[in-house]
């Protein structure tokens, strides 16, 4: 195993070029790849720096393990991944507060006296932006992504996230995408049509 960084590609590259991936070569993803990934990916902006995203990799008999969690159309998607990767968040995120957020040393008692549903919101709320980073870092490692919303969350947290304070929200696939493997560009809406400046 080499302790080298991956290679970064352009922001044109990832932005541009990237499509999501829906069959994959066997090609193998480095361990070296997913933790660059989160290198990328806690670079996110998160409310008061909680960085409540937790990523569970699985490989192998781990990842046959969740095929029958997912959506029927989505299952030979995942098989084909040399690896999935699950995107939680963590309800007890605020743990980690005086490490993430020294500048509020009230931070961490504030929410601990909130119920589990205010930080639930609060934490899937920056874990998705977080979310939309990984997607982008595991295309600047140079590998393609394909992520997916149709998967059964209370089961796939019974089978891999039980005994923790974690929650899914997005499964996303990772590997190189066969020849056959990304469908042509969708269109997209233009500047006209999604923007608008405001000036008063």
């Amino acid at each position: 195993m080499t302790t080298d960084a991956p290679a970064l590609l352009s922001a044109a590259d990832v932005f541009l070029d990237g499509h999501t991936a829906y069959h994959f070569t066997d090609a193998p993803v480095s361990d070296e790849q997913l933790a660059a990934i989160y290198e990328l990916a806690r670079m996110a902006p998160t409310a008061m720096n909680a960085s409540p995203l937790r990523v569970t990799y699985l490989r192998d008999e781990a990842k046959e393990r969740l095929l029958p969690h997912l959506s029927e159309g989505n299952r030979e998607k995942s098989a084909s991944a040399p690896v999935v990767a699950i995107l939680a968040y963590d309800v007890n995120f605020h743990e980690e507060l005086p490490t993430l957020a020294p500048h509020n040393p009230n931070a961490r008692e504030n929410f601990a006296g909130k119920d589990e549903a205010a930080r639930e919101r609060f934490a899937r709320f920056s874990a998705s932006l977080q979310a939309g980073y990984f997607i982008l870092a595991s295309r600047t490692v140079g590998l393609d992504a394909g992520p997916m919303g149709g998967f059964d969350a209370a089961r796939v947290d019974e089978e891999f996230l039980a005994g923790t304070s974690q929650r899914s929200i997005l499964v996303v696939n990772l590997g190189i995408a066969a020849e056959d493997g990304t469908r042509p560009r969708a269109p997209r809406l233009d500047v006209a049509t999604a923007t608008r400046v405001l000036t008063e």
